[in-house]
């Protein structure tokens, strides 16, 4: 997508919110011939977690920390782009760890630190 587009987005985010959340990720896929990927995040240990995260709430997860680790000279696309490529994904992603559900601050310190 990149960033000029991903701030076009952005842009338009106070209407696109009134629409279909479906309808817009459909749009999303075509504009940008988007492809499923192979990770499968209900491939979990159930001992380990019992409920997977909504869709809103790993938002809300990735959203503190990119609020909470956003530079003075980077703008909102910038955030974004910078922490969904950073390594840390992976462990915030995988539902077998508690990093998901750890407090802002700690989550924030880790990817400062570049692990949990």
């Amino acid at each position: 997508m990149g960033h000029d587009a991903l701030a076009k987005k952005l842009s338009l985010a106070d209407v696109l919110h009134s629409e279909n959340p479906l309808a817009v990720a459909a749009d999303w896929i075509d504009e940008f011939q988007l492809e499923s990927g192979h990770y499968d995040v209900s491939q979990v240990d159930k001992n380990l977690c019992e409920k997977i995260p909504t869709e809103t709430q790993m938002g809300k997860v990735y959203k503190r920390l990119i609020l909470d680790t956003l530079q003075s000279d980077e703008d909102y696309a910038d955030g974004i782009l910078r922490v969904y490529n950073n390594p840390i994904c992976e462990t915030i992603d995988n539902y077998n760890c508690s990093a998901y559900y750890e407090p802002s601050p700690y989550i924030a310190r880790s990817y400062y630190a570049g692990s949990f």
